[in-house]
C-alpha cells in the first residue's frame, strides 16, 4: 500500500494545482474589456431560462436513452434506473429553480470541454489545452459565453471517470491492491481531490462573483452527466453505467433524499 499512498497524496495535489490553473484561467477572461467577444456580461432572465430550457431537454434525451437500455450488467443499475424515472419530474423543477438562482452571474469566454483530457502535466505543473470547445457543438455556441462553472462541472465528472476507470484496471499506480484496499483508497482519493480543486480554484479564481455558485455547479453537473449518458448510449455502451450512477448522487443532493432501491432497503 506504500506506494498507492504516494499516488493518493500526488493525485490530490495535482487536483489542487489544476484547480489553480483553471482559476487563473477563468479570472483572466473575467476581465473587463473593450473587445465584444471576450467582454463579460452578467447572466439576465433570458439566460436563465435558456439554462433550464436547454438542460431539461438534455436531461430529457438521456432519460429516453436509458429508457431504451434493456440489458443492464451491474447489480441494482435497472433499479437504480426506474428510480431516477420516477423522480423526473422533481429533477425538472429542481433544474428550474436552480438556473433561477444563478441571475447575475458572471458569464465570460470559458474552455467549453474541460477535462482531465485536456490536461498536459510537466514539471508537477499543469497546462490547460485545446480551446475549440465541444467539438459536436455548433461553432457559435462554443465561442459563446458562459458561466465559468461549466468547466468545473466538467473537471469534477472527469474525476468520476478516473475512479471508475481505476477500479476496472484494478489497480491503483504501479501498486496491485486488494479490492477493499482499492475501493477505500479511491473513495479518499475522490472526496479529497474533489475538495483540493475547488478549494485551490475558488482562491484563485478573482472577479467571478454574482449569482449563487453553489446552485450553479449542481446545475451544471446535471447537465454534464446528462449530456454523459447520451454521449456513452450512442458511443460506449458499457460505461454508460457512470454518468448514471453521477446522476443519480446529484439527485440525491438536489432533491434531499437518496433513491431507494430494492438493493439499498436491503443493504
Amino acid at each position: 500500500m506504500e506506494h498507492a499512498e504516494d499516488w493518493l497524496a500526488s493525485s490530490i495535489a495535482f487536483a489542487g494545482v489544476i484547480g489553480t490553473r483553471l482559476g487563473e484561467m477563468h479570472s483572466v477572461l473575467a476581465q473587463p474589456t473593450e473587445q465584444p467577444a471576450f467582454a463579460p456580461i452578467r447572466a439576465d432572465r433570458r439566460r436563465t431560462e435558456a439554462w433550464r430550457r436547454d438542460i431539461v431537454s438534455i436531461l430529457a434525451e438521456a432519460f429516453d436513452r436509458l429508457a431504451a437500455k434493456s440489458d443492464w450488467q451491474g447489480n441494482g443499475d435497472a433499479e437504480l434506473v426506474s428510480a431516477l424515472v420516477r423522480r423526473r419530474s422533481a429533477l425538472e423543477r429542481a433544474i428550474k429553480a436552480l438556473a433561477r438562482r444563478g441571475l447575475g452571474a458572471l458569464t465570460c469566454r470559458i474552455h467549453g470541454d474541460f477535462h482531465l483530457g485536456q490536461v498536459l502535466v510537466a514539471n508537477g505543473d499543469a497546462y490547460i489545452i485545446d480551446f475549440e470547445g465541444e467539438p459536436k457543438r455548433p461553432l457559435a455556441e462554443r465561442r459563446a459565453k458562459a458561466s465559468p462553472l461549466r468547466d468545473v462541472a466538467g473537471l469534477l465528472r472527469s474525476l468520476d471517470y478516473a475512479v471508475a476507470m481505476v477500479t476496472r484496471k484494478g489497480e491503483v499506480g504501479i501498486a496491485a491492491t486488494s479490492e477493499l484496499q482499492r475501493g477505500e483508497l479511491l473513495r479518499r482519493f475522490h472526496g479529497r481531490a474533489t475538495s483540493a480543486f475547488l478549494d485551490n480554484y475558488r482562491a484563485a479564481a478573482n472577479g467571478i462573483d454574482g449569482g449563487d455558485h453553489d446552485a450553479l455547479l449542481k446545475l451544471f453537473l446535471i447537465e454534464k452527466a446528462a449530456y454523459e449518458i447520451c454521449y456513452e448510449a450512442a458511443n460506449r455502451p458499457a460505461w454508460i453505467d457512470v454518468p448514471t450512477r453521477g446522476l443519480s448522487v446529484l439527485a440525491d443532493r438536489v432533491l434531499g433524499e437518496p433513491v431507494k432501491t430494492t438493493e439499498a432497503q436491503h443493504g
